[in-house]
């Protein structure tokens, strides 16, 4: 996709269109870039940025927005379906990429073909991709970055070596900044170069990832096209442009979480039986907790309820918390399906059916349509401290 989340901004806020957009932090908190729409790269801006280097950047009128990422989510989904009318072998390796298996079978369209359909009914969304065709996935990958925005590149067979070869060797994916700057001060400054290490030079430089990484250089990688594994947590976290310190400002943040986490599973139809917290002070520092539940569950009451106990191990109202997150592991089982004639099952039953009520509502009118509370009342059972507000 092309500038996938602040693209989906644009689209959602017409009057943006022609700005310069950026996700992320905002430029009096110590952020980061998430996002940059074309608008924005042309000022120098780029995803990872710090806000505060961006803002000085970027002209007055520049947007800055937070984001929405169960939007984000939602338009990826939809982009994901698109590929699907055209393919089987649909591999999704982000939010907003993914690779497609498309055969060239005689009498079908021809792949290049596929391609400008696929183009055709992104465009319907009101977004942008661009596509790489190629014999294999590293060389396709490569080739979906060349022509953007709205660009499609093709390496016919037999041309793989020929169009890495010049390529700067950080153009491959899996080597990072700090790999591309060992790989130059040794001399490896394209990817024909990196082609053309033997196996012990490439062992020694790359680690045991070495050889494979060669051979994608030379352009061969027989890595199938396949879905991905089981997703193993569900999780969100935050940060803080300055570090929290109060008690029902921690808890407040914490709701949020445990909301957005159990609106998660519950959409995804899954419910796990561990609950992670993750805190980040202000010196930097992290501490993690963890807590098995007997039963798997997708209610964001339980999920709260059990981060707000792990909170008490880890954090003492007047610490400087700087990120929060909480997060869910442990799937494969059915959420308790509770059926005991007791208050307490009741009252829990009562909270599930307002939970995905809540979610029927914020899928129909937006995902600000309603919100929950933490309520401060101290001396109540902490179960009904989150309630519907």
């Amino acid at each position: 996709m092309d500038a996938f989340f602040a693209s989906v901004e644009q689209l959602d806020h017409p009057e943006w269109r022609g700005l310069p957009v950026v996700v992320g932090g905002s430029p009096d908190s110590r952020g980061v870039i998430a996002a940059a729409s074309y608008e924005a790269r042309r000022y120098g801006v780029h995803s990872a940025m710090p806000s505060a280097q961006a803002a000085r950047l970027l002209p007055p009128e520049a947007i800055w927005t937070r984001g929405d990422f169960d939007r984000y989510g939602e338009m990826s989904a939809q982009v994901i379906e698109i590929f699907e009318r055209f393919t089987p072998e649909v591999q999704q390796a982000s939010i907003d990429e993914a690779y497609l298996g498309i055969s060239a079978a005689p009498g079908g369209p021809h792949p290049i073909e596929v391609a400008r359909s696929i183009q055709e009914a992104v465009d319907a969304l009101g977004l942008s991709c661009s596509i790489g065709i190629a014999s294999n996935k590293t060389v396709a990958k490569i080739g979906s970055d060349r022509d953007k925005p709205h660009g499609i590149t093709v390496i016919m067979p037999g041309g793989e070596a020929a169009f890495l070869a010049p390529l700067p060797v950080r153009t491959m994916p899996g080597i990072g900044p700090t790999t591309a700057r060992r790989l130059v001060s040794l001399g490896v400054r394209t990817l024909g170069d990196l082609a053309s290490l033997d196996e012990r030079t490439a062992l020694q430089v790359l680690g045991n990832h070495g050889p494979a990484a060669v051979r994608r250089a030379q352009g061969l990688d027989s890595r199938p096209v396949r879905e991905r594994e089981a997703v193993k947590s569900v999780s969100n976290e935050r940060t803080f442009g300055t570090d929290i310190r109060d008690r029902e400002e921690v808890r407040a943040a914490l709701a949020g979480l445990a909301e957005r986490v159990g609106g998660r599973l519950r959409s995804s139809g899954m419910a796990g039986r561990t609950v992670h917290l993750k805190v980040r002070y202000g010196d930097f520092s992290t501490r993690t907790a963890q807590e098995a539940l007997d039963e798997a569950t997708d209610s964001t009451n339980t999920l709260l309820v059990c981060a707000s106990r792990l909170l008490e191990s880890l954090w003492a109202p007047g610490v400087g918390v700087r990120l929060l997150g909480v997060g869910v592991s442990g799937f494969g089982h059915e959420p308790l399906q509770l059926s005991i004639p007791s208050d307490e099952a009741a009252v829990d039953q009562r909270r599930m059916i307002i939970e995905r009520a809540v979610d029927e509502l914020r899928e129909r009118f937006g995902p600000d349509a309603v919100r929950f509370g933490v309520r401060r009342s101290a001396s109540r059972d902490p179960r009904d401290r989150y309630g519907p507000g």
